[in-house]
């Protein structure tokens, strides 16, 4: 079997073994395993059940990371993506008023045009009609966004209605959980620690159990949660995406995780050695996991897929192979079992991963050429933009409407492609819809 399994994942020519994947694999897993318990978190904000979306999370990934493995052989890892679980839930759901249930419509509408533009190969010429610069701001300005989630939800910045926002108390006690919890996480991180968030949430929610903040679960283990209640309900409600607000949000689905997913896998094919001449190789193979990785999820109900930035902590243990992807979705498998520990993660829990993620995500900012204001301008509307706004598409369109201006003004219009100008039209469009 051993000698299968390295043949099949072609260990001799990427130099690497099976103990050096399956440690890859499970330092993977701890580096991601936190989204078991936000995401439900996030998403059960739309009144969708826990329970049903701690299962579908988790089969999703390890459906998305097994294919990954199998059909690209790369190590990289899927799961819901942060960022876009926060739209589904906070702009779409609760900002717009829009069920969960016609929301997830949505979520497979996108996935199969996913697969569509992936099948084409259109998804390449897509993403690179998007200049770079703004590219990053997208990433750069999501995780500002969930950021500021984290400090909300933490207490750690509340409403004010003098100053919209401020500091919030400093002597509740959730809210020095809150800082417990990120001062013990930020420590991890500095110290390079695998698995920093996990064991950051971990420790955090022993010292919540152990001071009475959070009530001690019923038991560690039980059995899988059912998943009634989200499977197939994005089928049912396709004939409810009928509106231009809705479209607008489909358009949003698909083009955050455009983005998302581009970005994160040449972050980790240049982090592994993959690529060559500029190029990527396979990069068709991995794209279409990725796309039916979305499909699977909206069809057993949770918010988009996206590739994992964390699998650069299974790269870095010397993960090279699709067996590094392979072991972490069956350690997501494993991981249904588990869901009493939900009760366990509040919001005081999770906030400090959010944080966190929020500083991982905002280095993509330095990818943009600040020293151009024609360029600058537009990034930074969409960066500033997604969290002043509370709205990850309303960002977008910020960025995308100015960019083709400050490019004409400054005599660089030329350099904007079709795509570009077609795409500042329908965010016009967009934002219109929605103020009316």
């Amino acid at each position: 079997m051993g000698t299968r399994i390295a043949t099949f994942f072609h260990f001799k020519e990427l130099r690497t073994n099976f103990k050096t994947e399956t440690l890859a694999g499970i330092t993977t897993f701890i580096s991601m395993v936190y989204i078991l318990f936000v995401n439900p978190n996030v998403l059960g904000a739309t009144g969708m059940d826990k329970g049903a979306v701690f299962t579908a999370t988790a089969m999703a990934t390890a459906f998305g990371c097994i294919l990954m493995g199998v059909l690209a052989n790369y190590p990289f890892a899927l799961s819901a993506g942060l960022g876009i679980n926060a739209f589904f839930a906070y702009s779409v759901c609760i900002g717009m008023k829009i069920p969960w249930q016609t929301a997830m419509s949505g979520v497979l509408i996108a996935a199969v045009l996913f697969v569509l533009l992936t099948a084409v190969k259109l998804r390449e010429l897509i993403i690179n009609a998007i200049p770079t610069d703004l590219k990053a701001a997208i990433g750069g300005g999501i995780g500002l966004f969930i950021a500021f989630l984290g400090f909300n939800n933490g207490g750690l910045v509340v409403a004010n209605k003098d100053t919209l926002v401020s500091l919030g108390s400093l002597t509740t006690p959730t809210t020095l959980l809150t800082i417990a919890g990120l001062l013990i996480t930020l420590f991890l991180m500095s110290a390079r620690i695998p698995g920093a968030i996990f064991i950051g949430m971990v420790l955090s929610s022993i010292i919540g159990m152990g001071t009475g903040l959070i009530k001690l679960p019923s038991a560690l283990v039980a059995g899988v949660p059912s998943i009634k209640s989200t499977f197939l309900v994005s089928l049912s409600n396709l004939d409810k995406i009928n509106t231009p607000q809705l479209f607008v949000v489909v358009l949003t689905f698909l083009l955050v995780t455009f983005f998302d997913t581009a970005g994160t896998l040449i972050g980790l094919a240049e982090q592994a050695g993959y690529m060559k001449n500029n190029q990527m190789p396979r990069v068709g193979r991995a794209l279409a996991a990725d796309s039916t990785t979305m499909l699977v999820g909206s069809l057993l109900g949770t918010s988009p897929m996206s590739v994992y930035v964390e699998s650069s902590a299974g790269i870095a243990v010397g993960g090279r192979s699709g067996f590094t992807a392979v072991v972490t979705g069956i350690m997501f498998v494993l991981a249904t079992f588990f869901s009493p520990l939900l009760s366990v993660i509040t919001s005081q829990i999770t906030a400090p991963a959010l944080i966190i993620v929020g500083v991982l995500m905002a280095k993509s900012l330095a990818q943009v050429n600040w020293n151009k204001f024609e360029v600058a301008a537009p990034a930074f509307l969409i960066a500033i933009g997604m969290p002043l706004t509370y709205s990850i598409s309303d960002g977008i369109a910020l960025g995308f409407i100015a960019y083709p201006i400050t490019m004409i003004a400054a005599k660089r219009g030329k350099e904007v492609g079709l795509m570009m100008y077609g795409l500042a039209i329908i965010f016009v469009i967009f934002l219109w819809i929605l103020n009316q």
